[in-house]
């Protein structure tokens, strides 16, 4: 009876060091995939491409707007008309310069038979040497009123020229101030016109991140429709003054490449980046603090097993963390981490990954 006793003490001493080294059960997890990022995200804005060369043109002298011949958004070469004004003011007024002209020329002529006729007068002593001298000044009064009114033609030939708007260059309409029909001033804005062989992208930049910029800040430029039609700009010009009501400075950029996507008008999203250390982006729970270490659960695919990696949190961006110490393409538990042990097996199921 009493060799009894240690038999079954030593049966029940083997199932408690079977029930202490039964295997830790296979835990399904969710994972997150990592991706390496190389440049830091400074900030994303909307602009528009513009052309850097802009002229507004308006009419040399003032009238009635004729006729408007070409609309907005139309491309024109160089010498094109783009508008008229009413010619009868400024034809009336060439027909009165050309009567005058002609009266002065009548002038210079019978100017010129007085002098020559007092001059064989004087020659031959029969003629006052007054008459001569002042018929020497009569022509010469005669070649000035000539000269001016010949002058005063030539200008109200002009004026009639000038009522014909044309472009200076090959351009793109951009933009009509006037109607037809509508009365003008010399000099008034009447259209404006872009040189689209040369483009940049246009933008307000925020005052607090304009200070900061530096030759290490890219510019990446892209379609809003299609952001695979895309391109990368220099700063070119940046306004010295922040605008009172936005706080923003306007900023141009000079586009390494202009691809056809980006037409005079394109809206564009520009976004600027900075190069930095790889580090990868974590939803806040796949990090773990432990005794003042931040950790992750990193995943061997192949044996199905989990392993914590100290990392190192140099952001955080709303629910996300940016750590560095992990490499693209490894897997992360993002979800159930306090139940996780080092080398513990886990279960992917199909479809739990983010």
């Amino acid at each position: 009876m009493n060799r009894a006793i240690p038999l079954v003490l030593i049966t029940a001493l083997l199932a408690g060091c079977a029930e202490d080294e039964k295997p830790a059960p296979i835990r399904p997890v969710l994972y997150t995939e990592v991706q390496q990022q190389n440049e830091q995200i400074l900030g994303r804005f909307a602009g528009n491409i513009e052309a850097r060369v802009q002229s507004t043109l308006g009419f040399r002298v003032g009238g009635r707007v004729a006729r408007r011949l070409v609309d907005a958004g139309a491309e024109v070469k160089a010498g094109t008309t783009l508008a008229t004004l009413d010619p009868t003011d400024q034809q009336n007024a060439l027909r009165a310069s050309e009567g005058d002209q002609a009266r002065a020329q009548a002038q210079w002529i019978n100017a010129q038979a007085n002098a020559r006729r007092q001059q064989e007068l004087f020659d031959r002593g029969v003629g006052a040497k007054a008459n001569l001298e002042q018929a020497q000044t009569e022509l010469s009064n005669a070649r000035s009123n000539r000269e001016q009114a010949e002058a005063a033609t030539r200008q109200a030939r002009d004026r009639v020229d000038y009522g014909t708007l044309k472009s200076d260059f090959d351009a793109v309409v951009t933009a009509w101030h006037v109607e037809a029909g509508q009365v003008v001033g010399a000099g008034q804005e009447v259209v404006t016109l872009a040189r689209p062989d040369v483009r940049e992208a246009v933008f307000d930049l925020p005052v607090e991140l304009a200070d900061g910029l530096d030759d290490q800040v890219q510019f990446n430029v892209a379609s809003q429709l299609d952001p695979s039609i895309a391109t990368r700009g220099r700063l070119r010009e940046l306004a010295p003054r922040a605008d009172a009501a936005t706080r923003t400075r306007r900023a141009r950029l000079t586009l390494e490449d202009t691809p056809p996507g980006l037409r005079l008008g394109t809206a564009v999203a520009i976004s600027l980046t900075r190069a930095q250390q790889p580090r990868s982006l974590l939803p806040a729970a796949a990090v773990q603090e432990v005794d003042g270490q931040s950790r992750v659960w990193v995943i061997d695919s192949k044996a199905r097993t989990v392993h914590p990696r100290n990392v190192q949190v140099v952001g955080r961006e709303g629910e996300q963390i940016s750590v560095e110490g992990l490499a693209a393409g490894d897997k992360v538990v993002s979800a159930g981490l306090s139940e996780l042990k080092d080398g513990q097996q886990i279960r992917i199921d199909e479809g739990v990954a983010p």
